[in-house]
């Protein structure tokens, strides 16, 4: 079974932002989706997902971050719209503080349902929200080579995104419970590492045969190379509560592709943790966000997550330039400086105690900025 990677000459950009469907009354999550999706006059851009109090919202293929801050912004203004003449409200993080997962109705597609059936109860609590980011890669093995490389950098991202504080009626202690409860899927959580293309062939084609999937769909890594779009793909972050962020972060990790991808062609060895290091910082930026010290070599010296950050920052700073997108990546600056989301999240609870005002908070975040970009 040969599988075609279908590179991209330039790093284009598609992005993914999974929304939580509330009751304006409750804050609770309610099963909307259907109903959303019947007044959207079968946009592909707005999908169901697996259970039926998310939406997906995919932008078109965008040649650079101004196309996804647009399509963005328009999307999601409509989408509001729908959701106000309906009845519901949108947010978007990476956990809803309250709602249960046993109360949450299974999309009824035939491929949700095979894969409650095949994974049970870890599937069952899949009531999590993300955001996933597309970049444009020529080839598979330039494709291999910068996710290998990524998975050193998983941690900032996930730090900057943290936005899962709240699972269940209670605060978890983490930045991100989201990726937690991502990691029980089987084919969920840190990558492989691989040689090459023929590699991630063999892997797709053993476990194709095996029936463990049906096609890339099905292997949730952390980050993945979409042989179809031509893409690497990042997937370690919560979803984020306003456009400003979610913009940030596309910005940074199209920088960091561009910039791994062209180190790869000068012939450089590109950066590649030791994989319990890559574990052990995971975890680090799950707990601790961007308060983490993590490992940065082998002799187990740290350094400040923040500090890791700004100093790849300063790397990505002239190719941002290039690609026309340094002010977008400059607002990760103030993601470091005055906390993630799952930060103001814990000061509302702090000062309220009332989960429902930290719902409120969130929706009013997200129409906020997106009323403030049209």
């Amino acid at each position: 079974m040969k599988i075609t990677f279908n590179g991209s000459p330039n790093p284009t950009l598609g992005v993914e932002v999974e929304l939580q469907v509330l009751d304006p009354e409750t804050k609770n999550l309610v099963s909307g989706a259907q109903e959303i999706l019947a007044k959207t006059d079968g946009d592909h851009h707005v999908k169901p997902e697996l259970i039926q109090s998310t939406i997906e919202l995919n932008t078109d293929v965008c040649s650079n971050i101004m196309a996804v801050r647009t399509d963005l912004t328009e999307r999601l203004n409509h989408l509001i719209e729908i959701c106000d003449e309906l009845g519901y409200e949108l947010a978007c993080v990476g956990t809803h503080p309250f709602s249960k997962w046993e109360e949450q109705d299974i999309t009824p597609q035939e491929r949700y349902h095979m894969l409650v059936d095949r994974c049970q109860w870890p599937a069952r609590r899949l009531m999590i929200f993300g955001l996933h980011v597309h970049v444009g890669v020529p080839s598979g093995e330039k494709a291999i080579a910068i996710f290998n490389s990524l998975t050193t950098f998983l941690p900032h991202l996930l730090a900057l995104s943290a936005s899962s504080p709240f699972f269940d009626d209670a605060d978890t202690g983490l930045a991100s419970t989201r990726v937690k409860i991502f990691e029980t899927l089987p084919t969920a959580g840190l990558p492989y590492r691989l040689l090459n293309w023929a590699e991630f062939q063999r892997f797709m084609i053993t476990l194709v045969n095996a029936k463990a999937i049906e096609s890339i769909r099905e292997v949730w890594w952390d980050l993945r190379p979409h042989p179809g779009f031509g893409t690497v793909e990042l997937r370690i972050c919560d979803g984020l509560p306003t456009l400003d962020e979610i913009v940030a972060l596309t910005a940074f990790i199209q920088a960091l592709v561009v910039w791994l991808g062209e180190e790869y062609d000068e012939g450089m060895y590109l950066p590649v943790h030791r994989h319990w290091i890559v574990r052990e910082n995971k975890w680090r930026a799950a707990r601790w966000s961007t308060d983490a010290d993590i490992i940065i070599d082998e002799d187990g010296n740290l350094q400040p997550l923040a500090e890791g950050i700004e100093e790849l920052l300063e790397t990505l700073s002239p190719i941002a330039k290039r690609l026309g997108s340094h002010d977008e990546l400059m607002r990760v600056r103030d993601i470091v400086k005055n906390g993630p989301s799952y930060k103001r999240q814990r000061k509302v609870y702090e000062e309220t105690g009332d989960f429902k005002k930290v719902v409120e908070n969130l929706v009013n975040e997200l129409r906020n900025n997106v009323t403030t970009s049209a």
